[in-house]
C-alpha cells in the first residue's frame, strides 16, 4: 500500500465529525479556514456555528455591516481575518460570478494566501494541490528528518513535495485535511504517538528515536514587555469605551478602555494629563484596583488597572468615537479581549477587598 493509501485508510477511520467536513459548500469550507488560523478547533466550534446562524450564506456576509461581523468574531482575536473575510465576500459578490473555482482566482480575494487557496481549493473543488499548515510541518519535518527551518524556502519546498507526493489524485481535499488531522492527534508537538501513525514505516526521525529534535525550531521574534495604564469609567448607561480608528495597526474598529503606556520606573508621570491629551477632557483617576497580564503578537503587557472619572465639561477628541455600554451592548461589540479581564479583575478585588491579578 502505498502512503498516502495508508494515510487516507487511517483518516477514514479516525477522522474527527466536524461541521466543515459535513460540507462541500466553498464559502463554509473557506469560513472554517479563516477561522482555523492559529486557533484551536476547540475554539473555533463555537464561533464557526453561530457566524453561520447569523451569515449562512455570502451573499448574507457581504450584505452585511462589517461592525456586525466584527462582533461575531470578538474574542476569536485577529480582527484582520475578520475584516478581509467580509471583504472577500463583497467582492465575490459583486463579480456575480459565483465562489472562484481555481487558484488564481481564489488567490485574488483579500486574505487568500497560497495555503488558504490550496485548502478551500483542494477540498471544495478537488483541486491537487498541497498544504502546509503547522500540523503538517511537524508531520512532514519529522517524516524527513528535515534539518533546516521549515519555513526558509529550502525547507518549504521540501515540505511541499512531500506532501504532493502524498495526495491522492481522487481525493486531495481529504489527503490534505489527513496530513492536518494527523499532526493535530498523532503527531504531537510533545509526546507524539508514532506507534498509531500510518506513516511511522518511513519515518527518518521515528526510525532514529529524534522525534523532539524537529521541527528544527525557528528564531522566535524576541518578547517585548511594556506597562499599559487602563481606565474604567462607570456611568448610568454602563461602562466608557472607545473605538479604535480603522486604520488602526492592531485591533483596528474593535472597542477598548481608555488607556496609555506607563512610564519607566523612575521616570515622572501624569497619566491623567496623557489621557487627556490622547482622548480629550479632563481625568481623575484613582489609586491602582488591579493588575493584569496580557499578550498581543510579541508584546507582553502588564496592566495597571485604575477607576476614573472624565471631569464635568470635558471633551472627547474630534474624530474618535465613544460610548456608554453596560454588558449587554458589550455583547454587541467587537471588543479587545483585555476588556474583560479587566472587568473582572476589578470585580474580583471588590470581592474580596484587595487588587485583583488575571
Amino acid at each position: 500500500m502505498r502512503r498516502g493509501d495508508a494515510l487516507l485508510a487511517w483518516f477514514d477511520r479516525h477522522r474527527r465529525d466536524l461541521p466543515w467536513r459535513r460540507t462541500s459548500d466553498p464559502y463554509k469550507i473557506w469560513l472554517s479556514e479563516v477561522m482555523l488560523q492559529q486557533t484551536r478547533v476547540e475554539t473555533v466550534l463555537p464561533y464557526y456555528e453561530r457566524f453561520l446562524a447569523h451569515f449562512p450564506t455570502i451573499e448574507a456576509l457581504a450584505a452585511a455591516d462589517v461592525v456586525e461581523v466584527l462582533a461575531l468574531w470578538s474574542g476569536l482575536g485577529y480582527y484582520r481575518r475578520a475584516r478581509q473575510l467580509h471583504a472577500a465576500a463583497r467582492q465575490v459578490v459583486a463579480a456575480g460570478l459565483g465562489f472562484p473555482r481555481t487558484l488564481e482566482g481564489l488567490r485574488a480575494l483579500p486574505g487568500i494566501g497560497d495555503y488558504t487557496a490550496a485548502a478551500v481549493g483542494s477540498i471544495a473543488f478537488g483541486i491537487a494541490e498541497p498544504v502546509v499548515d503547522g500540523n503538517v510541518e511537524r508531520v512532514l519535518a519529522r517524516f524527513l528528518a528535515l534539518g533546516e527551518e521549515p519555513r526558509s524556502r529550502s525547507g518549504r519546498t521540501a515540505l511541499l513535495a512531500a506532501a504532493r507526493e502524498l495526495l491522492a489524485p481522487g481525493r486531495p481535499g481529504d489527503s490534505n485535511q489527513a496530513l492536518m488531522e494527523l499532526g493535530a492527534t498523532l503527531c504531537l508537538p510533545k509526546a507524539p504517538r508514532c506507534l498509531l501513525c500510518p506513516l511511522a514505516e518511513g519515518c527518518r526521525a521515528a526510525a532514529a528515536g529524534e522525534q523532539d529534535l524537529y521541527p528544527v525550531p525557528r528564531r522566535r521574534r524576541e518578547v517585548v514587555r511594556v506597562r499599559h495604564i487602563v481606565v474604567v469609567v462607570e456611568g448610568p448607561r454602563g461602562v466608557l469605551l472607545f473605538r479604535r480608528p480603522e486604520g488602526s495597526v492592531l485591533l483596528a474598529g474593535t472597542w477598548e478602555l481608555p488607556w496609555v503606556e506607563g512610564m519607566e520606573a523612575g521616570e515622572e508621570d501624569d497619566p491623567a494629563a496623557r489621557l487627556g491629551a490622547r482622548y480629550g477632557g479632563r481625568w481623575r483617576l484613582a489609586p491602582r484596583a488591579a493588575q493584569v497580564r496580557h499578550g498581543i503578537t510579541y508584546r507582553d503587557i502588564e496592566v495597571d488597572v485604575h477607576r476614573g472619572e472624565l471631569a464635568s465639561g470635558g471633551t472627547v477628541e474630534e474624530g474618535l468615537e465613544a460610548g456608554w455600554f453596560d454588558a449587554a451592548g458589550r455583547g454587541r461589540l467587537p471588543l479587545s479581549s483585555l476588556v474583560g479581564k479587566v472587568l473582572a479583575a476589578l470585580a474580583e478585588a471588590q470581592r474580596t477587598g484587595s487588587p485583583g491579578r488575571s
